[in-house]
């Protein structure tokens, strides 16, 4: 795809100084720009890749003013950074908006579709499925019965939907990700083996929640996992039966969340955490990275560690911590100086 000068100014609603007919096909960093790529300079220290770069258009602020000659076509726009991600998420929007249905594939008859779907090859639609407008689904995607996605969701190569699982609008779900597996449900019997308890629960994932790569979301006991409205989830997240996430929540890669825990709007959970079953963790909590969490967490927290305590008290705690081999000699030091005293007082 090719875009002119004149194009992108118009999407930006910016000024174009230079050829307005200047075309680009692809986007570099300001640094590696070629020929026909689109860059921007929005930070004062990169200025000087600006007058040396290949690039043909380059996206900088109105306040910008060169010091010398520059050879790409400029675009000034009033932030050149949000004007970027704009067009990032316009290129994006435009790349990824394929329409119709590949063959093999397989759609039940009693499942409904909107209209401009894509459907890829050798994915498979479930039995009283339904799926709204403008939906994307690519190769390999398998979505179980009686699903409902909501309008304009895209799911990459290789998703997993089981069934019976509820979807909302604008959803994005990455490849590999599982949603509405079992969840770890078993109970010992008398001779102690370990039986599995039915999960019939569902997943229930509402609005604009983006789910990355190989994450994994467990159908519920009874009743249902809800993911709520804006929730971002990245790659190889583990979420369990029964959890509850709240709205706007955003929960990098690695974390484990165990059964029927409920985390609060407006969190933010770093990689590699652990947070045990059954808890409450309020709104507008931090949980830092690798923390482990065991106890109920009030709204507003900032929390670090295992078992995971307030962030300060633990900064202030590690100080001590990583000294403890020269404190420990230190004591030793003193230990002996008084054991050697009390000798000397003795005899």
């Amino acid at each position: 795809m090719k875009f002119t000068a004149e194009q992108i100014a118009e999407i930006l609603e910016g000024e174009v100084v230079g050829n307005p007919a200047e075309e680009v096909s692809k986007l570099s960093k300001i640094e590696d720009g070629e020929k026909g790529s689109l860059t921007f300079l929005s930070n004062p220290k990169y200025n000087s890749y600006l007058y040396n770069t290949n690039a043909s258009i380059a996206i900088v602020n109105k306040s910008f003013l060169p010091e010398k000659e520059v050879s790409a076509t400029l675009i000034k726009v009033e932030n050149a950074y949000e004007s970027f991600s704009k067009l990032l998420a316009f290129y994006n929007t435009v790349k990824n908006n394929k329409i119709g249905r590949e063959s093999p594939h397989y759609i039940s008859e009693s499942a409904t579709i909107g209209s401009d779907e894509y459907i890829g090859a050798f994915s498979y639609i479930g039995n009283d499925v339904t799926i709204g407008n403008n939906v994307k689904i690519y190769p390999n995607v398998y979505i179980g019965d009686n699903t409902i996605i909501g309008n304009d969701c895209t799911f990459f190569s290789g998703v997993k939907i089981y069934s019976d699982t509820i979807i909302g609008k604008e959803c994005k779900i990455h490849s590999g990700a599982i949603i509405g597996a079992d969840g770890f449900g078993f109970a010992p019997d008398e001779n102690g083996a370990y039986q599995a308890v039915p999960q019939i629960g569902n997943v229930i994932i509402e609005d604009q929640v983006d789910i990355g790569a190989g994450a994994t979301i467990d159908r519920a006991t009874l009743g249902s996992t809800i993911i709520r409205k804006g929730v971002k989830i990245d790659n190889q997240v583990q979420v369990a039966h029964n959890v509850i996430i709240g709205e706007n929540t955003v929960i990098a890669s690695q974390t484990g969340i165990a059964g029927s825990t409920k985390i609060g709007a407006n969190c933010m959970i770093a990689g590699q955490v652990g947070i045990s079953g059954h808890l409450s963790i309020g709104n507008n909590v931090k949980i830092l990275a690798k923390a482990g969490i065991t106890k109920n967490i009030k709204d507003n927290k900032i929390v670090n560690g295992i078992p995971a305590f307030n962030a300060k008290d633990y900064n202030k705690s590690y100080v001590y911590f990583k000294n403890l081999p020269q404190l420990a000699v230190k004591i030793n030091t003193i230990e002996k100086e008084l054991n050697a005293q009390k000798t000397k007082t003795n005899g």
